[in-house]
């Protein structure tokens, strides 16, 4: 707009043009908005600021390209000057801004996240426009107003500035109207706050970052995370995932429930920051057994938001965290129409403060140690401190940590969030020693243990899958190129065999079964031991299949025979009874622990009778009195038996299904066998000589 002469104030973008105020009111809020958007804090009015920003930039997108093309013709002719050289780059940058504008917006809409470098260079575009294009308009409305243009130059300023202001208070408005989801963080008016105001959420150590209540629509609505199309595959793992089913696996609600009115519905708080955080901070976990458990933290247990909004965690375990309360977008729980379509635009335009949700933190095993590590204390048993599951300080006490050397370090992510083959949007991480921000993977949110069983018994999304995943990982089967070259090959858990190289009829045989932790990085089996069960299944079969000798069996009703060999805890109450239902809360201490410690070995021994019947000759020896063994050739080989050790788990003992879910509910766990060894003896005839003066004769004996 740079007029030589009174003649140009005719010019179609001069200073009394429509076009130019148009051009100008345009120009300025979209800069007041776009950098709002860049420097202030997450708020309502900001994602507003987007939204109209997005809108106006789109619609007049054209009528300002024809302004900028009138502007030029009008003064393409005009003599080179710093004002002309400030005019040129302004354009150059606004061209370049409002082209990046598109391509953001268009991956906004339709694409599952944005372009950082596209983002970058539409501010860097605005920043450049800004600073060649203000001092050309100050120098040109200078210029004006020492020549008779001056009052049309103001009456721009003017109109200008009023558009501006129009614009942002209709932002503000729109504010006003709709701000966002409204919660009620508040507790129930007849919360019981057992342990003081200060530790509403006590007996479990977690903590909210206000230290009150959590409307629970705050740390729901996983599904929303996948419906968008953004973390799609993400949400699959997740939803047949132990953390899903945290809340909702059925032998928790039964323990809960029990617990509850043995000892008050309030003393549940101790399981629920690990289980059920929803429920928790909701103040569910209230005066009444029967609503222990808010609906959306049944279906999402330990929910997206509930693993990442944790800011903070401390290796005490028993859910040790402190809970941040995560961002809101507008229209935060939309399932359909432009209000999911506003939110997803919203998330990934200004993706700030969702990737501000916690990310590098729990990539260390000390943010899995604070549930996955667990004690009982005074507050709870009435007796005293005792230690139970504890994985972290396991692992950080065995070979597979280094500390300060990543390269040999196995952590717990690295085994049960193995990397996967991914598209998406949290693909890559460059802050890992062995990974770049383009490897095309990310960690699998199926969190693959132990428990077989849930997923099926829940018929949750893809639970065959979980299933057939969790027992290929119990067999050790399951392949992460990731730490190939830091772990050895073979089963979790290997099984050996020691026999001896041959057998006679009638003889007892000595069997010894070694297992040795192999793959496994804390104690096998891990967990609460008092359900849990590992054992050794051995069958010794003669040549016809004929079954001689067994240990380790299930009856019909599912229960392994007594005397086998089993890795269990016996943890006892201040009585000394036995904790068999799984009422931790009465423990006091353990009267028998078994388990395998990472890169030990424990044995166990059978002494096995060779059947008398093997290879008998019907006839008998003489002087047998006086008869001494002697050595014979393999050809006096007359069977084989056929030794077989299999380790077994099963993530349930059946007395506590039994217990919780009733004897004729048919209920048993999965058993899966982990590893086996098998083993050939040989049973040959005895050779012995009469030292009377008799013939060395055979017997089968």
């Amino acid at each position: 707009m740079m007029e030589n002469n009174g003649a140009r104030e005719s010019l179609r973008t001069g200073w009394t043009a429509h076009l130019t105020v148009f051009a100008l009111g345009l120009l300025a809020f979209e800069t007041l908005t776009g950098l709002a958007v860049t420097f202030s804090p997450f708020h309502p009015l900001i994602q507003w600021s987007i939204l109209t920003h997005t809108l106006a930039g789109v619609v007049t997108l054209l009528p300002l390209g024809w302004y900028l093309a009138r502007h030029w013709g009008d003064y393409k002719r005009t003599a080179f000057s710093d004002v002309v050289l400030l005019g040129y780059v302004a354009v150059v940058g606004l061209v370049v801004c409002a082209l990046s504008g598109v391509v953001v917006t268009w991956q906004g809409l339709l694409g599952v996240s944005t372009s950082a470098a596209w983002r970058n260079t539409h501010l860097i575009a605005t920043l450049v426009t800004l600073a060649a294009g203000l001092p050309h308009l100050v120098l040109v409305y200078q210029r004006a107003r020492r020549k008779d243009s001056a009052p049309a130059a103001g009456r721009v300023v003017r109109h200008t500035l009023a558009w501006t202001a129009a614009g942002l208070v209709a932002t503000a408005g729109l504010t006003a109207l709709y701000s966002g989801p409204r919660y009620a963080d508040e507790f129930p008016a007849d919360y019981h706050l057992l342990y003081g105001e200060d530790r509403p959420f006590a007996p479990s150590l977690a903590r909210t970052a206000t230290g009150g209540a959590f409307d629970p629509r705050r740390l729901s609505g996983s599904e929303s995370c996948g419906s968008s199309g953004c973390h799609t595959q993400i949400l699959e793992e997740w939803q047949p995932s132990a953390h899903r089913y945290a809340a909702k696996d059925v032998l928790f609600q039964g323990v809960q429930d029990v617990m509850a009115k043995q000892n008050g519905p309030e003393s549940t708080r101790y399981c629920g920051g690990c289980h059920d955080p929803i429920s928790l901070f909701a103040g569910a976990k209230n005066l009444s057994p029967d609503t222990l458990t808010h609906p959306r933290g049944l279906d999402e247990g330990v929910s997206c938001l509930g693993c990442h909004s944790v800011r903070e965690t401390d290796l005490q375990g028993n859910a040790a965290y402190v809970m941040n309360r995560p961002p809101d977008y507008l229209w935060q729980w939309s399932e359909s129409g432009l209000g999911r379509l506003a939110r997803d635009f919203l998330i990934r335009t200004y993706p700030g403060e969702h990737n501000r949700l916690s990310k590098r933190m729990f990539k260390s095993p000390e943010y899995c140690a604070a549930c996955h590590k667990q004690f009982i204390d005074q507050e709870v048993n009435k007796v005293g401190w005792v230690q139970l599951q504890n994985q972290y300080d396991n692992w950080k006490a065995s070979r597979w940590f280094h500390e300060g050397d990543p390269a040999r370090t196995i952590e717990c992510r690295e085994c049960h969030m193995p990397l996967v083959e991914s598209s998406d949007p949290a693909s890559g991480d460059a802050a890992d020693y062995n990974r770049s921000a383009k490897d095309g993977k990310h960690r699998s949110h199926r969190f693959i243990g132990a428990n077989s069983m849930m997923p099926a018994m829940l018929k949750l999304p893809g639970w065959e899958e979980q299933q057939r995943l969790t027992e290929v990982w119990l067999a050790g089967d399951l392949e992460i190129p990731e730490i190939r070259t830091k772990w050895v090959d073979g089963p979790v858990i290997r099984v050996g065999l020691e026999t001896p190289e041959t057998a006679s009829p009638g003889e007892r045989i000595p069997i010894r079964v070694v297992l040795s932790a192999n793959k496994v990085g804390h104690d096998f089996p891990t967990g609460p031991l008092d359900i849990i069960q590992s054992w050794v299944e051995l069958q010794v079969e003669d040549q016809d299949g004929n079954v001689i000798f067994t240990s380790g069996t299930r009856d019909e009703k599912h229960f392994i025979e007594p005397g086998s060999f089993l890795f269990k805890a016996e943890p006892v109450d201040q009585y000394g009874n036995l904790i068999d239902r799984h009422n931790l809360w009465e423990m006091v201490g353990v009267r028998y622990r078994r388990a395998l410690f990472p890169g030990y070995s424990d044995n166990v021994e059978y002494m096995v009778s060779c059947p008398s019947s093997l290879g008998a000759s019907g006839e008998s020896a003489r002087d047998s009195q006086r008869t001494r063994e002697v050595a014979v050739p393999r050809s006096d080989e007359v069977s084989r038996l056929q030794v077989t050790a299999r380790l077994n788990y099963r993530k349930v003992d059946q007395f506590l299904l039994n217990f919780l879910l009733g004897e004729d509910s048919g209920v048993t766990a999965p058993v899966v066998e982990m590893t086996r060894a098998t083993a050939t003896i040989p049973v040959v005839r005895k050779r012995v000589a009469a030292t009377a003066g008799g013939a060395a004769t055979d017997a089968g004996i």
